[in-house]
């Protein structure tokens, strides 16, 4: 973790252009909020959203009612509606708390692209990377072998709820070994622990129950995290 410095304070220009880059379509969170309202917030509201995401810059506590999740349940096409796991839960998050997730995430992928922290083979959730061009990148390299006479090896591996079994105190740790600044550490501290949710299915609610592991399903940042998380993964001598 580098040395504690003061963090660079966000600005209402900065969260104007978060704000413009919000999709309208998207289902609001517990609070009700959706993202069409946030575009019509007058500039008053918007230097009042600064001074909330600066001070959560500055203490490194990201506000309990922000991590609380709704998770609702979507019947996957063509699954048996009776079965459990014909369906594909989504979790709802709070819509300021999404916002600032935003304009953290620009923060970390500058100090993972800056510093080169994920290595070359991780095409998961980056820009200018996709499934796709992994592929390519494995058909040339089982092509070229083909030719050589020389035999492809490779392992595959399924993770079942992947963002769901992150263990937190690993991923913090993994994040300081990485020497990520210190203000984000703890913010990110702050953000996974203590969340809580509650299920919904059609006009049904569970009571609301505490998460003890995982990143957040609908949250901006999980994927990069998960990612990070990872990263470390032994890999062989000789890759693609």
């Amino acid at each position: 973790m580098t040395p504690a410095r003061e963090p660079k304070l966000t600005n209402p220009e900065k969260v104007q252009e978060t704000i413009r880059g919000l999709r309208v379509g998207e289902a609001p969170g517990p609070n009700g909020i959706p993202n069409r309202a946030l575009k019509h917030l007058l500039q008053r509201a918007v230097y009042l959203l600064v001074l909330i995401f600066n001070a959560i810059l500055v203490t490194h506590h990201f506000p309990t009612v922000w991590k609380h999740d709704r998770v609702i349940s979507i019947l996957m096409p063509g699954k048996d509606p009776a079965l459990p796991s014909s369906y594909r839960p989504i979790s709802l998050l709070d819509t300021i708390g999404k916002l600032f997730e935003k304009i953290l995430l620009s923060r970390i992928l500058h100090e993972v692209n800056v510093r080169g922290l994920l290595r070359n083979e991780q095409f998961g959730f980056r820009p200018r990377h996709s499934t796709s061009l992994q592929l390519a990148r494995l058909f040339e390299r089982i092509t070229r072998n083909f030719g050589e006479k020389r035999l492809t090896d490779a392992v595959f591996l399924d993770v079942v709820k992947a963002f769901d079994t992150v263990w937190i105190d690993c991923l913090l740790h993994k994040l300081t070994l990485l020497n990520s600044p210190s203000y984000i550490v703890y913010t990110m501290s702050s953000y996974l622990r203590g969340r809580t949710f509650e299920a919904s299915f059609q006009t049904a609610t569970s009571s609301r129950r505490g998460m003890r592991a995982g990143v957040a399903q609908g949250g901006s940042i999980s994927p990069v995290l998960f990612s990070l998380y990872v990263n470390d993964m032994p890999s062989p001598s000789h890759h693609i």
